[in-house]
């Protein structure tokens, strides 16, 4: 495998890997099949193991979005989304289009994406929200488990969301992109 380098923040060569490349590893042992990470900008990022309080919250919202989405949409958790060739994320949801499937999910078809957040929210309120917004992601919604409060990112550039706002548990959240469909947390017990 020939890998090209990059450079980190701190200077240090690192070397980048392909979604192509990832699978490969996965296939011969390499990765662990069970391994949760992601493939950031070409470098393999580990996730932190759930805890209950998201595991629960996951639950509970799932139910939500099967039963409350109008039938022309469809959603699933925790899906491998492959934005380029480079990068590939794990959302706990999207939601997309029945018409044109999850294998054809992209940046395109994606009309929201949902993170369940615990502490600390730095990485998904921060490099996970800025990725989402490099690749045009229209609507993202980064919940914290903790605080029971969802941030909103709407207007995707490429510096990140023009439209970020915090709410609380008790504001009635709607999906720009579709309609529908409206939640909020304070239904969550």
């Amino acid at each position: 495998m020939n890998v090209p380098l990059t450079h980190a923040a701190e200077g240090l060569e690192r070397r980048a890997f392909t979604v192509r490349d990832v699978i490969r590893m996965v296939e011969t042992g390499v990765l662990g099949s069970d391994e949760r990470f992601e493939l950031i900008g070409g470098e393999i990022v580990p996730m932190s193991p759930k805890g209950i309080l998201h595991e629960r919250l996951k639950g509970w919202l799932n139910e939500k979005l099967v039963r409350g989405l109008p039938d022309d949409l469809q959603t699933i958790p925790e899906t491998t989304f492959y934005l380029s060739d480079h990068t590939f994320i794990e959302p706990d949801f999207v939601v997309y289009p029945r018409k044109s499937g999850v294998e054809n999910l992209s940046p395109q078809t994606c009309l929201l994406a949902i993170e369940i957040a615990a502490l600390p929210l730095s990485y998904d309120l921060g490099r996970k929200a800025q990725l989402y917004a490099e690749f045009a992601i229209a609507e993202l919604w980064v919940i914290d488990v903790e605080a029971m409060t969802v941030t909103r990112h709407l207007e995707p550039t490429g510096d990140g969301y023009r439209k970020v706002e915090t709410l609380d548990k008790t504001a009635l959240l709607k999906p720009a992109q579709f309609t529908g469909f409206e939640i909020s947390l304070s239904e969550y017990a």
